[in-house]
């Protein structure tokens, strides 16, 4: 099996496999409880974040671990929207319906589908900037869309599903001038290219896009900014997210985090050489391949092409008969095979958006798997036209 669909989950690495062992086995108590095996899961939890907090130059206190990106996307956006603005008319923690927040179409559906909710259930008005052909959004638009009303600015660092990476700089530096609070999705791009906290307020992290286990994320959230839970039933996490925590998985979560950055540089040099290759290898041989967000800066890991004439799911069958795993976009559509909404959100056509392929590399991706991969594809695409030419005489 060849498996390039990385940005969908990746394998658990040993370090983070050496981490959980002992809190699955012996060390298995409730990080609540005062006896000795709760002290030892609540050490467990202790560290983790510690070791977290200092990979990414942040404080302890500041991150909250949740179940995974979906849940941290969705208690940025709700649990911020949902508070008053810090200042003198507005009280930390108090609640209140109704405001402005700004994000875009091309954001994962964790924060897409939770900004529609507060935009149809809570009175809240969402503006949702424009993104280029390439997948940038606009940034005069998102200067000229900041109100004083805006509680929250929601953009995404990467694309899980084109790779194309956002001007985060240039969005942080519009934001703080209007005083308005920024979140991202990290979730893609943790571990590929540098994390730079300083620049928002609040980002979300999914342990099992880096190496680590599945069930295991985190929010990090500034000091100083209050949030409204989205779930309630304790007072874990600070009272900002109930529910006992996962302690085997966030061990395993902060011992993939440490893994993954150590050779972070190295790693993306050699997976943009794969990338390049496997692109060459099937622009040469597929001459109706085009390269989606190919002008703007994206992962090293990701490559998202079209195939014109030849639609997604009949693709990604006959690659999986290849032994090829590779996807369509988002894993997150329950194995459905549908346009990409990031595609569309570009402004290409239907027919390239449902024609569309992600290939996605990691760190156990060799060279011979991207020229296998690559003959494939051009072995599938020359059959299916064969196919076409057969019925087009019959």
């Amino acid at each position: 099996m060849i498996y390039l669909d990385y940005n969908a989950t990746t394998p658990l690495c040993d370090e983070a496999r050496g981490a959980m062992l002992p809190y699955l086995e012996r060390h298995f108590g409730n990080p609540s409880s005062v006896h000795a095996a709760g002290r030892d899961a609540r050490a467990a939890v202790d560290e983790a974040r510690d070791n977290l907090a200092r990979l990414l130059h942040v404080k302890p206190h500041e991150i909250i671990f949740t179940n995974g990106g979906t849940e941290s996307c969705n208690l940025a956006v709700l649990g911020l929207a949902r508070c008053l603005p810090a200042g003198a008319l507005a009280k930390a923690g108090r609640s209140s319906r109704g405001g402005h927040i700004i994000s875009n179409r091309a954001e994962h559906h964790a924060v897409l589908n939770a900004a529609e909710h507060l935009e149809k259930h809570e009175g809240f008005e969402v503006t949702w900037l424009n993104v280029s052909r390439d997948g940038i959004i606009d940034l005069d638009q998102l200067a000229a869309a900041l109100r004083p009303d805006t509680r929250l600015v929601s953009i995404m660092t990467a694309n899980n599903e084109t790779g194309v990476i956002q001007p985060m700089r240039e969005v942080s530096q519009i934001c703080r001038e209007r005083g308005a609070l920024l979140h991202s999705d990290m979730v893609q791009s943790f571990g590929k290219i540098e994390t730079d906290l300083s620049l928002v307020d609040a980002a979300s992290f999914a342990a099992h896009k880096f190496y680590g286990p599945k069930g295991a994320g985190f929010l990090f959230l500034r000091s100083g900014l209050s949030i409204q839970p989205i779930m309630f039933g304790g007072a874990h996490e600070n009272e900002r997210r109930p529910g006992t925590e996962n302690v085997p998985a966030i061990a395993g979560m902060a011992a993939a985090a440490e893994w993954t950055s150590r050779d972070r540089e190295e790693e993306q040099q050699r997976e943009t050489k794969l990338h390049d290759e496997l692109w060459t290898r099937i622009s040469q041989n597929v001459p109706d391949a085009k390269q989606n967000g190919a002008n703007a800066p994206r992962l090293a890991n990701t490559l998202n092409i079209s195939l014109l004439g030849v639609d997604s799911e009949t693709l990604l069958i006959a690659l999986d008969l290849e032994g090829v795993c590779a996807s369509s976009g988002s894993a997150c559509m329950v194995g459905s095979v549908v346009a990409s909404h990031v595609l569309l959100a570009m402004g290409l056509p239907i027919e390239r958006a449902r024609s569309a392929v992600r290939f996605s590399l990691g760190k156990w991706t060799t060279a011979e798997e991207i020229k296998a991969t690559g003959d494939a594809v051009q072995k599938i695409v020359e059959r299916l036209q064969t196919r076409k030419s057969a019925y087009a005489v019959a």
